[in-house]
């Protein structure tokens, strides 16, 4: 069989995952925290034909893999593909079993960098990276720091089963897609004056939110599907899922997209309502929102949910922060 050719990271959309997130390491990281690295380091071999289960991102990544099939019947010379790489700080004793893994879920993925306990950041650079995630708060604040989308993924209790033919991704708005200029009002002076504000500035785009270059990828790749009359047959399928109400706030958010050059498949108005429900409804493979509230309310109804820490909503302190951040009321 002809090994499919990796595209080069300039060509390619990287989406960089850490191990953390793309397998369950929960008992591993247990005893990394608990004893130490040296014991961390004899269990992972002694374990490294044991392959681990899948994490939070395993279903996104199978599902980028199912577009890149679907690319390269359409358009065998290119290189404008999905290119996984497999992010940890793991230390390279550990890259056994995580080849063996990879081997077993039969997944495409052929670039690791094991950093051994080093920052990825200026790994992340040199790949050009389109969308970084970890389970690491930490790492990921320094990567949206640098300009690079990014978010934070948890294990979760229960995981829908979605599609695996056509990858979901669903965005909050402001603070994701958008910048927080919005929701600062909003928490300085309430909801009426936010809704004179959006009304008031509606004609007036909004500034991008550190997701809009992912959204932006995945437009280039949908077109690549209409380009081929495959409009209502496109393998990718993007959803905006904003608290925001339609009538008083949702022209801007429109208008902004709009004014990007941007499509978004379906967009969802809820003023207010939990998320969730919707969500559960939709299926997204991943779901990005800057409020640990629809994080937690999404990851509750079986929704693989991403907490992007930034803007005003975080009010946690940069050092130190723990896995579970917690944010401001819901917006």
């Amino acid at each position: 069989m002809k090994a499919k050719m990796k595209p080069k990271p300039e060509n390619a959309i990287t989406i960089a995952v850490s191990s953390r997130v793309l397998f369950n390491m929960e008992k591993e990281q247990q005893i990394y925290e608990q004893q130490g690295m040296e014991e961390y380091i004899k269990y992972q071999v002694e374990h490294e034909t044991e392959p681990f289960s899948p994490g939070p991102a395993f279903s996104f990544v199978k599902a980028l893999e199912a577009v890149n099939t679907r690319l390269r019947e359409l358009y065998p010379e290119s290189e404008e593909l999905f290119d996984v790489v497999l992010m940890t700080n793991n230390h390279a004793y550990v890259g056994l079993r995580l080849i063996n893994t990879i081997n077993h879920h039969q997944l495409f993925i052929e670039r690791f960098c094991m950093t051994g306990g080093n920052s990825p950041i200026g790994y992340l650079k040199a790949y050009h990276t389109n969308l970084y995630l970890s389970a690491d708060p930490v790492k990921v604040r320094e990567a949206l720091e640098e300009g690079i989308a990014a978010a934070t993924m948890f294990t979760q209790e229960k995981m829908k089963e979605v599609s695996e033919t056509q990858l979901r991704v669903a965005f909050d708005g402001d603070a994701v897609l958008f910048s927080d200029e919005s929701e600062r009002i909003y928490k300085a002076h309430g909801l009426d004056k936010f809704f004179e504000h959006e009304k008031a500035h509606e004609n007036k785009p909004l500034d991008h939110g550190p997701l809009k270059g992912f959204l932006e990828v995945l437009g280039k790749l949908q077109k690549k599907f209409y380009d081929k009359g495959q409009r209502m047959d496109c393998p990718i399928r993007t959803y905006l899922v904003t608290a925001r109400s339609a009538a008083s706030s949702g022209t801007r958010a429109l208008k902004t997209l709009r004014s990007w050059g941007l499509e978004i498949d379906e967009a969802l108005f809820l003023a207010g309502a939990p998320k969730g429900p919707m969500l559960e409804k939709i299926r997204p493979h991943i779901f990005f929102d800057d409020q640990m509230f629809h994080v937690e309310g999404a990851a509750e109804m079986g929704t693989v949910a991403c907490h992007v820490p930034y803007g005003i909503a975080q009010r946690v302190p940069k050092k130190g922060i723990k896995d579970k951040e917690i944010s401001s009321a819901p917006k």
